[in-house]
């Protein structure tokens, strides 16, 4: 199974509460990352321990210039942003390196896997499936 690490912290409440649904990541990711994919997602530093958030689907994987992301495509990565100026700023603190709009990002969006949600047996009952 492929891990969808974030290395801040600030995150793991973020993830938790179900607030950030999205990663933006530098370059075209798009051989790492595929729709429909499994993915475990945890939080921690390379060569450090992980903390396991939680195991997801990803939904999408788009690959684009950063100018051309909607302030949606923003806040979904990070509830507090909206801005571009802002994005560039974080990822520039995340990278090490200079970053500007005509960078290439790839989002990858992703849901939450669950054990058992709340209401999706009756939700889903009696749509294509055969009934006991």
């Amino acid at each position: 199974m492929e891990v969808l690490n974030f290395y801040s912290t600030v995150f793991a409440d973020q993830l938790k509460r179900g607030r950030k649904t999205a990663t933006i990541r530098l370059g075209d990711k798009s051989h790492k990352y595929r729709k429909s994919q499994a993915v475990l997602v945890t939080i921690g530093y390379k060569h450090s321990p992980r903390e396991k958030i939680f195991e997801a689907v990803i939904d999408e994987v788009v690959v684009m210039p950063l100018r051309e992301l909607s302030p949606r495509d923003i806040s979904h990565d990070n509830p507090e942003f909206r801005r571009h100026e802002e994005l560039v700023n974080f990822l520039e603190g995340i990278y090490g390196r200079a970053v500007s709009v005509d960078d290439v990002v790839t989002v990858v969006r992703f849901s939450q896997i669950l054990d058992k949600p709340a209401g999706m047996t009756e939700m889903v009952k009696g749509f294509g499936g055969a009934q006991n």
